[in-house]
């Protein structure tokens, strides 16, 4: 599972894991992802979204219909 948001587009941000004597090793901040299965009832089935904590706030505000209808926009296969 890549880990990026299907919605948002939140991908993992890179930098440095600084430790307590100040050696700085590469790191990466990944995003909160989780799948998510939703009801699509204009098409009448499931589908099942990779989302961050952010993206499934968004779905809930604004409904699952446009919240498919932007990310088909962004041209991603729902």
């Amino acid at each position: 599972m890549s880990a990026h948001c299907q919605l948002t587009g939140r991908k993992p941000g890179f930098g440095n894991a600084i430790s307590h004597s100040h050696r700085r090793t590469k790191r990466r901040f990944d995003p909160n992802i989780q799948r998510k299965r939703y009801w699509l009832p204009s098409e009448g089935r499931n589908v099942r979204l990779t989302l961050s904590a952010a993206g499934i706030k968004t779905v809930d505000s604004i409904g699952i219909e446009a919240a498919v209808a932007r990310i088909r926009a962004r041209g991603e296969k729902v």
